[in-house]
């Protein structure tokens, strides 16, 4: 580990479960690179994710957004391209761009929705954009026919959570940059939505563990109550 990861972990009690407020107040202080980083949260959750009734996985929008700017690729035809054009998409197309993305490997974008009827098409990338975690979803909110709305809502700062196949939910919550209130104020809005998509099939304890790190710092456990 390089050294400002060591003097990073200096300041961590790796025995202690710190308050949120107090971990990210704990990032602020940790030696910064020459870039902006992504804070991350790290949820183990106790279930099973190999059973279906006990999936955990959803949308939120984010109070204070992610701190990227996420370019959306929207497959869509006739008004509904139009509408995805006017919604703010940076890439609108359909058949015509199978080649680009399965031959010239153009991954420009962060996130893709498609319109229903689109699928038939998108779903001939499968094996290109699944491995990606591309691959537009209607429990993501990425299949609709209000594409002005899911291009609007990822463009705010909407995120999507669920589980590995370790039952751990990993996902960015911010930048260092915002400040501990927002990314506190972030904090809270996921954990909220992980906790009431508590699956009615999970037994015991529903939390196991929280942690929080910086994309090149140590880990620091959260208390969640």
């Amino acid at each position: 580990m390089g050294k400002r990861y060591q003097e990073s972990a200096k300041l961590v009690d790796t025995n202690k479960e710190y308050e949120i407020k107090e971990a990210l107040e704990l990032i602020e202080k940790m030696p910064k690179p020459k870039f902006d980083e992504t804070v991350e949260l790290h949820v183990k959750l106790g279930v099973d994710s190999k059973q279906a009734d006990q999936q955990v996985r959803g949308t939120v929008v984010l109070p204070n957004g992610t701190g990227k700017t996420q370019r959306v690729l929207v497959f869509a035809k006739g008004p509904k391209a139009d509408e995805a054009e006017k919604a703010g998409a940076d890439f609108v197309g359909a058949e015509e761009l199978i080649p680009r993305i399965q031959n010239d490997n153009w991954f420009d974008y962060d996130v893709i929705v498609a319109t229903p009827d689109m699928m038939g098409v998108v779903g001939r990338l499968g094996k290109v954009l699944g491995p990606k975690g591309l691959m537009p979803n209607p429990k993501s909110g990425t299949v609709t026919m209000d594409v002005a709305k899911a291009i609007k809502e990822i463009k705010a700062g909407k995120v999507e959570y669920r589980l590995d196949k370790t039952n751990i939910i990993h996902l960015g919550f911010g930048k260092v940059s915002f400040g501990a209130q927002k990314l506190e104020e972030n904090y809270n809005t996921i954990m909220d939505a992980i906790i009431k998509a508590k699956p009615a099939a999970a037994k015991g304890q529903y939390i196991k563990g929280v942690a929080i790190s910086t994309t090149m710092g140590p880990g620091i456990t959260v208390n969640q109550k």
